[in-house]
C-alpha cells in the first residue's frame, strides 16, 4: 500500500478523494493531493482517533477501508508525549514520521523485528552473574558461531526480513532465549530488546510482550528511549535535527537524509498549525 502525500497527482489520490468525501469530506475529486485533500485527510485522522500528520499511508488507508484499527498509534499518544517530554507536538510529529518504520505489526500479527546476529555473537559473551566466567562465554559464544552462523555471527548479515526473521529469533531462542530477544529490534520504531533493563521494563520477556501488544505501547518505549538518553532528549527539545539524528540512527545518519527530513517534516508540520497541541 503506497502512502499518499501532499503534492502527489495520480489515480490512487482520485479513489482517496472519493473515499473522504464518503466519510463527509466535500473535495473537489481531481486527482492534486493539495492543500484542501491535505487537510480533509487531517480531518478524518482526529476523527478516527490516528496520528494527524495529513498523510494517507497505510493506516489511514486501512482505516478508510474500514478495517480495525484498535492496535495503531493514536494521536493521544503523540499528544502525552509531546506534553511528557515538553516539545512541540509537530516535533513529536517530525520524529514519528521520519523515525517510525510504518506499521509495527506483520499480516501475521507478530510485531515487526530485525534479528541482529552479531549482537546474538555479543550478548551470548556478556557476563550476567558472578558465577560467569568471560573466557568460558566468549569459547561458547565461538562455538555457536561455528555451529550456527546465520544466527550467531561476529558480523552483521543474515537479514530475510518478514516473519522470517521471527524463524530466524525462533532458532536463536532455542540457544538462549534470553540473548535472542535481547538481539532483536522490535516494532515500529525497532528498539533493541537489549535496552529493556534501561528503558523500565521487569525482564526482556516483559519488553516483549509490550512490543506485541500494540503501536502505543511501542510508541511508549521510543518516548522511553528519549527520556533516558538526556543528550538526545536534550537534542529534540532544541531541535537539534543533526543531533538527534546522529545520535538516534548512527554515523551514517547525513547519507540517509534523517536530519535534512526532520527539519522538514517539523516545518510541514509547525507550518499547519501542529505547533499547537492538538485535542487528542
Amino acid at each position: 500500500m503506497i502512502s499518499l502525500r501532499h503534492g502527489d497527482r495520480s489515480q490512487a489520490v482520485r479513489h482517496l478523494q472519493t473515499t473522504l468525501n464518503n466519510h463527509g469530506a466535500r473535495l473537489n475529486v481531481d486527482g492534486h493531493y493539495g492543500d484542501t485533500t491535505e487537510a480533509a485527510v487531517r480531518a478524518y485522522q482526529l476523527s478516527v482517533g490516528l496520528v494527524v500528520d495529513g498523510i494517507a499511508g497505510p493506516k489511514t488507508q486501512t482505516a478508510l477501508a474500514g478495517d480495525d484499527c484498535q492496535r495503531l498509534l493514536k494521536n493521544a499518544d503523540l499528544v502525552n508525549a509531546s506534553e511528557r517530554l515538553d516539545v512541540p507536538l509537530a516535533a513529536i510529529y517530525a520524529v514519528n514520521e521520519v523515525e517510525s518504520k510504518g506499521m509495527g505489526f506483520l499480516d501475521s500479527g507478530k510485531p515487526v523485528i530485525l534479528f541482529e546476529r552479531h549482537i546474538m555473537y555479543r550478548q551470548l559473551s556478556k557476563v550476567r552473574q558472578d558465577s560467569e566466567n568471560l573466557n568460558d562465554l566468549k569459547r561458547r559464544a565461538d562455538q555457536l558461531a561455528a555451529a550456527h552462523p546465520a544466527i550467531v555471527n561476529p558480523k552483521p548479515g543474515g537479514y530475510v526480513g518478514g516473519n522470517a526473521e521471527h524463524q530466524r529469533l525462533g532458532s536463536a531462542r532455542v540457544l538462549d532465549d534470553v540473548a535472542a530477544l535481547e538481539s532483536a529490534s522490535w516494532g515500529a520504531f525497532q528498539i533493541m530488546g537489549f535496552h529493556w533493563q534501561r528503558l523500565g521494563y521487569a525482564s526482556v520477556q516483559d519488553f516483549v510482550a509490550v512490543m506485541s501488544a500494540d503501536e502505543s505501547k511501542q510508541f511508549d518505549a521510543f518516548v522511553r528511549f528519549i527520556e533516558t538518553d538526556p543528550v538526545l532528549h536534550k537534542a529534540l527539545k532544541a531541535r537539534k535535527w543533526a543531533e538527534f539524528a546522529r545520535i538516534y540512527n548512527g554515523p551514517d545518519y547525513q547519507r540517509n537524509l534523517y536530519d535534512i527530513k526532520l527539519q522538514r517534516a517539523y516545518q510541514r508540520h509547525e507550518n499547519c498549525g501542529c505547533g499547537q497541541r492538538v485535542a487528542a
